[in-house]
């Protein structure tokens, strides 16, 4: 009766197999890295670039693409090695509780469901923001309660355009994963045709000037106080630092929220035609493909405008009115629209598929997870995420700074699947494993402290709400997880209930 037991490898893999819970195995390995694209560039590539560039780094914010690509790099190969040696749904949920037990498990799926609900809420109200400014263009006026909330606009109190976002996007996943995935192929058609747009586009406009000096002069940043100061500051009395070599790392740490959701990759391992060869390729390509994107648009961005002039709020579409080229900012203004869709899209997905892994090892009611055997999909599930979606779309996030939130969840994921993955090795050496993270355990420990450094650089604020979003886990865990499990009651490794059993 231990919070730490576990589910072992072959019993996750053979209930994937069980009718009422069975999801439709039908993505190749293109659906996967088209997959990762979408959920990867968003609303990062369309505002931190500026943002970091003019703030933190400079023209050397390419290299902090490289430092932020170098952190998620190491998580990836580890999600890779899980995700081809468990081709489960559930991502870093199912991987852990094959390692780490049952309450770690718990813990990273209730971090998951933070970061990939908060996530699609924020993501949606970026969205919302560039399709008012084109509805505006066209003569569409939304009333200024319904509008959504800007420095312009102070009056918003529903985001009307997030909620209806997530309403359809919501239908649109409950239909099926591979109607889903085409409306996603299409959107990153689009999304990618405005990145490679701008990188083109902008090269002709470059100005050698602005890349010197590349590394500007460090010097002392604005020190937050009390709640707003980063944790490692308020513990060790670290002050920030802007440019330089600090600057980079500061940029960094600014610029990983663009690199969010190549996890989300491992969310859908069991509808995967050949995971153990297909989930590997998704993952780490889409984060290879993404990465050479993002440092290609900030060196072309950081040449357009001298660092300290760029737009922090709207670097892409600013950098071409700076230079004439105004048309050029409504074209990109669309592929933001289209593009941070398709990250909605995704983020929803991966929510449904962690809370159905779940709801499947009863810590959450298993009536829940039931697949519908038309769609494939698992409908109810579908519905509450996409309702929790729509209230954080619509109306929480007008009144909280949400960002920082799924960054610390995010992270706290990477740093236990890191550490899960030379545990499962000693554990289970058996196993066959299609892709094995190499230098363990080294290369995954360092990817673990390289996590939790990102981890302290977060608020104090922060990591208040993260504790209490934790201690509300806890207290669902012990009042109802840890009696209903499916482990619950187990005699010996290996004896646990068929899912159609009582």
């Amino acid at each position: 009766m231990s919070v730490m037991r576990t589910k072992s490898v072959e019993q996750s893999i053979s209930e994937t197999d069980d009718p009422e819970f069975a999801l439709k195995k039908s993505l190749s390995w293109l659906d996967l890295t088209v997959f990762g694209i979408g959920v990867i560039i968003g609303a990062g590539i369309f505002t931190f670039t500026g943002k970091a560039a003019q703030a933190y780094a400079g023209p050397a914010i390419t290299i902090s693409f490289v430092v932020a690509a170098v952190v998620c790099g190491l998580a990836a190969l580890c999600y890779a090695e899980f995700a081809s040696t468990v081709p489960v749904s559930g991502s870093a949920y199912t991987f852990s509780y094959a390692s780490l037990g049952e309450i770690v498990a718990w813990i990273i799926g209730w971090d998951l469901l933070l970061e990939l609900a908060l996530g699609a809420g924020v993501v949606s109200q970026g969205w919302s923001s560039y399709a008012n400014l084109l509805l505006n263009d066209v003569g569409i006026h939304l009333p200024s309660s319904l509008a959504p909330l800007t420095k312009d606009n102070p009056g918003g109190q529903f985001n009307l355009l997030a909620f209806l976002l997530v309403a359809v996007l919501t239908a649109l996943v409950a239909w099926g994963i591979k109607e889903s995935m085409r409306v996603n192929l299409v959107l990153v058609a689009i999304k990618l045709f405005i990145v490679l747009f701008v990188i083109v586009a902008g090269i002709a406009y470059i100005k050698t000037a602005n890349y010197t000096p590349f590394v500007p002069p460090a010097k002392a940043g604005e020190s937050a106080s009390g709640l707003t100061q980063p944790l490692i500051q308020a513990l060790l009395g670290f002050t920030p630092s802007t440019y330089g070599l600090g600057g980079i790392f500061a940029g960094a740490g600014i610029v990983f929220f663009a690199y969010i959701g190549f996890d989300v990759v491992a969310t859908t391992a069991e509808e995967a035609k050949n995971p153990q060869r297909d989930l590997p390729i998704g993952i780490i390509a889409s984060l290879v493909i993404c990465t050479i994107l993002y440092v290609a648009v900030a060196f072309v961005i950081t040449g357009m405008v001298k660092y300290d002039k760029i737009d922090p709020d709207a670097a892409l579409a600013t950098a071409f009115k700076d230079v004439g080229k105004s048309a050029y900012a409504t074209v990109i203004s669309c592929g933001a629209v289209a593009g941070l869709t398709t990250v909605v899209m995704t983020l929803i997905i991966g929510a449904t598929r962690v809370l159905f892994a779940m709801c499947r090892d009863r810590l959450l009611p298993s009536g829940l997870g039931r697949t519908n055997p038309r769609t494939g999909t698992p409908i109810r599930i579908t519905v509450l995420v996409g309702a929790i979606v729509a209230v954080i779309a619509g109306y929480v996030g007008n009144h909280v700074d949400l960002e920082e939130m799924v960054n610390i969840g995010t992270l706290a994921a990477f740093t236990l699947v890191s550490l899960a993955v030379p545990i499962l090795r000693r554990r289970r050496p058996d196993i066959q494993r299609a892709f094995r993270v190499p230098l363990s355990p080294w290369l995954p420990g360092f990817a673990a402290l390289a996590s939790l450094y990102l981890m302290l650089n977060l608020s104090v604020e922060t990591w208040i709400r993260f504790l209490v979003w934790m201690a509300l886990g806890f207290v669902i865990y012990f009042a109802y997880s840890y009696r209903n499990s499916r482990l619950a009651g187990r005699a010996r490794e290996g004896e646990v209930p068929s899912l159609s059993g009582t």
